[in-house]
């Protein structure tokens, strides 16, 4: 049978390099018992932030090259809490090549140099189990660096906005359940009530506007604190957020 020319193509797929916004898990006790209690308490603070989230577990804050870490009970731990481990960074040859063969591959960072691993015979990880995403996201495309994203509507519960390479401006409600995140600097001239992520490519310097503040979460280059923890931020208020070394501050605006 002769496929139709309409849909005949000379390849099946295509292959291309891209960068995306992924949580980093720097370990720094090698336990399982230890890590997965204290991230499941994280987890139900702040409901909804990190469920089915791709994770990439790092490797070099472990005190003594974190020899003997579990990655098989690790990985198996993190999906059983619905959190979805995807690969290491950093650590020495020995740990990356245990992670490895517990299916967690070394990823590099965007320009970083290849490392080699050594091959370790693998261990009897069950393959990662095929979920349906909790939330509809929508991702902006962005070809490129981007001065300003500017979103005219308010944004639902469910829906994720990221402003890849750029600030973000959203010019209307941030509801419960919903997510924007900037590269750089987010603007929200209405109530923020969801959870607001700047500085997404590691901007210490980046900060949170809102006119009116009330999130679930609120995070600035990894930094974040859930709302359980913005007990001494002027709630409700025209406010401002920003880094002072690892330190979270919360200001007034006008």
């Amino acid at each position: 049978m002769s496929v139709p020319a309409a849909h005949a193509r000379l390849e099946p797929f295509r292959l291309r390099g891209a960068n995306f916004n992924l949580l980093v898990l720097r370990l720094l006790d090698p336990r399982p018992e230890a890590v997965i209690p204290a991230l499941a308490d994280q987890f139900r603070r702040a409901p909804g932030f990190l469920r089915f989230a791709p994770l990439v577990i790092g490797l070099d804050d472990l005190e003594g090259g974190g020899q003997g870490v579990d990655f098989v009970t690790l990985a198996a731990e993190l999906r059983r809490i619905e959190i979805t481990p995807i690969g290491t960074v950093g650590g020495s040859p020995e740990l990356r090549a245990a992670a490895q063969g517990a299916g967690l591959p070394p990823l590099r960072t965007a320009g970083g140099k290849e490392e080699a691993v050594p091959l370790a015979p693998a261990q009897n990880a069950p393959p990662p189990p095929v979920t349906e995403p909790a939330l509809s996201a929508s991702h902006a495309p962005v070809e490129g660096a981007r001065p300003t994203m500017v979103i005219d509507h308010a944004v639902r519960a469910g829906q994720r906005i990221w402003a890849q390479g750029a600030d973000l401006i959203v010019n209307g409600t941030v509801n419960p359940g919903a997510e924007v995140i900037a590269d750089g600097n987010l603007h929200v001239y209405g109530h923020l009530r969801g959870r607001a992520i700047a500085g997404g490519a590691d901007n210490l310097d980046a900060r949170v506007f809102a006119l009116n503040f009330d999130p679930e979460l609120v995070s600035i280059a990894g930094y974040y604190a859930v709302r359980d923890g913005l007990a001494d931020a002027p709630i409700g208020k025209a406010v401002q957020v920003r880094l002072v070394g690892e330190n979270m501050r919360f200001d007034r605006l006008g």
